[in-house]
């Protein structure tokens, strides 16, 4: 009940910058609709719907990172959380109270972006259910992230990692835009040691329909999750013993 009260203050939080929101949902959407133009003027097939879409739906996840952790960042630079000490909530039970409201954000943000790429041409089907459900593990993954950040850093340093950085090592790392095969070596293996190659290869699994696929790639984004929200727990309870 404590988790689910702050919860609905941190809602209120985010809803109040609809600009902000507006550019984490049209942002993705929009290179989607750039990446298909482009697709349907050049010979070669490099930018198809049924491997685009999904990459672009956990690119777009990246943005509950920027979101999370902005509004804790700003959260500890004010009095709110050091008069909140006083409460008897727990570290988790703030944690919990910021990640609560993100979720139907990541929801959304997954459901618009695959329903634009159906309306560009992807063929509908049950499938894009099970992606949508694929992706799960990467926004818990994306919210930690945007945490742990929120945690250690004050808000102008957040949007640096989590706006630029973040956003660019998962465009890079998860196969968005070309073939992982193509990076060779260190960097290839790089990319699989991290866990945002293996959440664009779920989304792309569950759209296929390879079954087989999927428990390996969804097992190590979960870990990796799990992992970075502990970590993210650990340091916040910290930093309220600190205050």
């Amino acid at each position: 009940m404590r988790a689910a009260a702050f919860a609905k203050r941190n809602l209120k939080e985010l809803l109040r910058d609809p600009l902000t929101l507006f550019f984490g949902l049209g942002f993705p959407m929009a290179l989607l609709g750039l990446m298909t133009l482009i697709q349907r003027n050049i010979p070669v097939h490099i930018f198809e719907l049924d491997t685009l879409a999904p990459g672009m739906a956990l690119f777009g996840l990246t943005f509950m990172a920027l979101f999370s952790g902005l509004l804790l960042a700003k959260d500890r630079s004010s009095a709110l959380l050091a008069r909140l000490t006083a409460s008897p909530m727990t570290a988790a039970d703030f944690l919990l109270g910021y990640l609560l409201p993100m979720l139907p954000m990541a929801a959304g943000q997954t459901a618009v972006c695959l329903a634009a790429a159906v309306a560009l041409g992807l063929p509908p089907s049950w499938n894009l259910l099970a992606a949508a459900a694929s992706l799960l593990p990467s926004a818990l993954l994306f919210i930690a992230l945007g945490l742990l950040c929120g945690t250690l850093f004050n808000d102008k340093q957040v949007g640096g990692m989590c706006g630029a950085l973040l956003t660019n090592v998962t465009a890079f790392l998860a196969g968005i835009w070309f073939d992982l095969s193509l990076l060779g070596g260190p960097l290839h293996a790089a990319a699989y040691f991290l866990p945002f190659a293996h959440g664009a290869d779920a989304a792309k699994a569950a759209l296929a329909g390879d079954w087989a696929a999927l428990p390996v790639h969804l097992l190590w984004v979960s870990a990796w999750a799990a992992a970075v929200m502990a970590l993210a727990v650990l340091l916040f309870r910290r930093r309220l013993t600190e205050r």
